[in-house]
């Protein structure tokens, strides 16, 4: 993955992840590989991790503690109304930007319109 497409999702990470938990809840790896099977598949799974850390402090989840069949129990995160919130504003703000750049992008004669 290139340099700028890593910049680029470092920004809009955090939404995805709380878009996949707005489908269903989820403990870590299980979000890591929802991730990937929708294309990210360069992302680290201690990337989401310590993500899904930051979320969890910012109490834009609900976590439980389930037990798990090999090793230690798995927490389970839940959107809650904070993290919904968060995600209408992540949705609302990318509508914005895509809007905008597209707009950049048709105006740009330099864009290949063909690819």
């Amino acid at each position: 993955m290139g340099k700028q497409m890593t910049e680029m999702l470092k920004g809009t990470l955090e939404g995805i992840v709380l878009a996949l938990l707005a489908e269903q809840p989820a403990y870590g790896y299980e979000i890591t590989t929802r991730v990937r099977d929708h294309g990210f598949t360069d992302i680290a799974e201690g990337t989401i991790y310590a993500l899904l850390v930051r979320i969890e402090q910012k109490n834009l989840v609900d976590v439980e503690k389930v037990p798990s069949e090999k090793g230690p129990p798995r927490k389970v995160y839940t959107l809650n109304a904070a993290g919904t919130q968060e995600l209408e504003d992540f949705w609302n703000t990318w509508d914005f930007l895509k809007t905008r750049i597209e707009q950049l992008n048709t105006n740009n004669p330099h864009t290949n319109k063909e690819n």
